[in-house]
């Protein structure tokens, strides 16, 4: 597993290729006392007072407007601090484009994961299922990188597997692609209990969140909140992350589309 290694890899595409390659930094495994799992804590706790007056929260998709805002980091942070809090999770990577689970928590990139099930008729769930090092926590690993993503979500399939995930865990965590990039993480919506959005102090611009404000409005969806991960103020000695969180879908909306100072 991955803690604060430096890294700067860059794919052909111009995009961070970090957390694909070396894993998300597990800081609340690695060091469940430090302020930032500390952090994750209150954001669980957050999660869950948002969640009051929606009813009970299975499963819970988390994305981010624009590519390298965290939004992995904090996913797979967020699942253990919910399985330390004792609740049976499983981590879905259904970033199905740019996977990070398998790397993040040591296991292999080629095990059987969620585009074997949705593409193999004869694949039980079981397959896919992985243990991890954590006491209850299980992953689904992204599998084989498909030619149809989208489709492959927004399959029959994938509600199926949903619904019998939901009778084995208490919370199903998915991990899915930036909304602004592709529509896997739409198509994903009508399918959870709740979303939430990642948003980087240093990166995301207002007119990203206006439009991820946009297709989370016509969607409908069940937004809980927003998580501002501020990594723009590292101090010597720390772990150079902040993390906050905000209720609903006010944030950045009625700025213009072509505003790219940060909020």
């Amino acid at each position: 597993m991955s803690f604060f290694k430096k890294r700067s890899s860059v794919g052909k595409d111009g995009l961070s290729v970090e957390t694909m390659t070396k894993g998300a930094r597990l800081i609340t495994a690695a060091e469940p006392k430090n302020f930032v799992s500390e952090q994750f804590r209150t954001l669980r706790t957050n999660i869950e007072f948002a969640a009051v007056s929606r009813g009970e929260i299975k499963t819970l998709l988390i994305s981010s407007a624009l590519p390298s805002e965290g939004k992995s980091t904090v996913t797979s942070n967020l699942a253990i601090v919910y399985a330390q809090q004792g609740k049976k999770v499983l981590l879905v990577d259904a970033d199905l484009r740019r996977p990070t689970v398998a790397v993040s928590f040591g296991l292999n990139r080629n095990s059987a994961g969620l585009t074997n099930y949705l593409g193999d008729n004869h694949k039980e769930i079981s397959d896919v299922i992985h243990r991890t090092a954590m006491d209850n926590l299980d992953v689904v690993t992204s599998g084989p990188i498909p030619p149809n993503p989208a489709e492959l979500l927004g399959s029959g399939k994938m509600t199926e597997l949903v619904t019998q995930l939901k009778t084995q865990y208490d919370l199903i965590i998915f991990d899915v692609p930036p909304f602004l990039m592709v529509t896997d993480a739409q198509v994903l919506m009508s399918k959870v209990d709740g979303v939430v959005i990642v948003v980087n102090g240093g990166k995301t611009n207002k007119g990203a969140l206006q439009r991820t404000n946009e297709i989370l409005k016509i969607a409908e969806a069940p937004v809980l909140g927003f998580i501002y991960n501020d990594q723009s103020h590292r101090k010597i000695g720390s772990s150079g992350y902040g993390y906050g969180y905000g209720y609903g879908y006010g944030y950045g909306y009625g700025y213009g589309y072509g505003d790219t100072k940060s909020k």
